[in-house]
């Protein structure tokens, strides 16, 4: 974890820790584990020498990722925003994250193969969405209804009343 990180997001998995911080971690660059925990003999839930805790770096923003059973699922009401640059990294992104069973959404949104839910947003949406003309931010905002990943071709279309 960042040494000044006083904040550090907590992921709940059934038993998948490990496997999805090397996952997130493969898919971000500058990104690492950083510390695996494993349940001591004492420890409610995993056997002993189980993974329990997996810390991780996701762009220097720290992690964990635990091991805590069957009992919650991850739902929509929290989700990962990821802002970039263009749309080849939108579009990396996006491909990794919907691999081996994530799904589309919309608008940007998609849920990983583990439940997570992602927004991959362009930098340039916050920008046409904060312009001054509010009908340009109203036919950015229309045309961002009508997609699931993010086309900044698209948007800028609209932005600009194409």
């Amino acid at each position: 974890m960042a040494a000044d990180q006083r904040i550090t997001p907590c992921l709940w998995f059934e038993d998948q820790a490990l496997e999805a911080a090397g996952f997130y971690t493969s898919v971000f660059p500058n990104s690492s584990i950083t510390a695996v925990h494993r349940a001591r003999t004492d420890t409610p839930g995993p056997k002993a020498g189980a993974v329990l805790l997996v810390e991780f770096t996701l762009f220097g923003q720290g992690y964990q990722a635990l091991n805590g059973g069957p009992h919650d699922r991850f739902n929509d009401a929290i989700s990962l925003s990821v802002s970039c640059e263009d749309q080849k990294e939108v579009d990396r992104l996006w491909s990794a994250l919907t691999a081996d069973g994530g799904k589309p959404v919309q608008c940007g949104w998609l849920k990983d193969k583990y439940g997570l839910s992602w927004q991959i947003v362009p930098k340039r949406l916050l920008t046409f969405l904060s312009d001054p003309d509010p009908e340009k931010g109203k036919r950015v905002m229309q045309a961002m209804m009508t997609m699931d990943k993010l086309d900044i071709a698209a948007l800028e279309a609209a932005a600009a009343g194409r």
